[in-house]
């Protein structure tokens, strides 16, 4: 079942893709802030499939904190309908299609008692400390 560690990947790219985006336009306030909260809505149940066994009442939670995230990351938007270019906004529309799908893939792969989904919350906090840190700190960005 390789295939389901495709979405992780496809979405490391794309992420690196908007990561740079980010870097050449600067990010506004509401970005700076929200950025790390949409990748917390995500360490969160990743970090709990890491942790917690495969049940069906431990499965529902995890559709509920996954469910949540789909919806949170959302809330940009009116930002980005303003502030970004057309292809950082189809760039966005591909990673809320995606966004479900690595959820769904974390979930079979959890089932299937992958040790690759242990690892996931670790390399998640990295990059949400990483984003605190680059676009916290005003000296490593560039803000509008």
């Amino acid at each position: 079942m390789s295939y389901l560690y495709l979405p992780f990947i496809l979405q490391g790219i794309l992420m690196g893709v908007d990561e740079k985006i980010h870097m050449d336009r600067g990010l506004g306030r509401w970005e700076r802030l929200g950025h790390p909260l949409d990748t917390l809505t995500v360490l969160v149940p990743m970090s709990f499939i890491a942790f917690y066994p495969h049940t069906d009442s431990n499965l529902t939670a995890f559709i509920v904190m996954a469910v949540f995230s789909c919806l949170f990351i959302t809330k940009d938007e009116f930002v980005h309908s303003k502030e970004c270019s057309p292809f950082e906004n189809w760039l966005h529309a591909v990673l809320f299609v995606l966004h479900p799908i690595l959820f769904l893939s974390a979930a079979m792969l959890w089932k299937e008692g992958s040790d690759f989904i242990r690892y996931q919350p670790i390399m998640i906090f990295v990059f949400m400390i990483y984003q605190i840190l680059r676009w916290s700190i005003p000296w490593t960005q560039q803000t509008k």
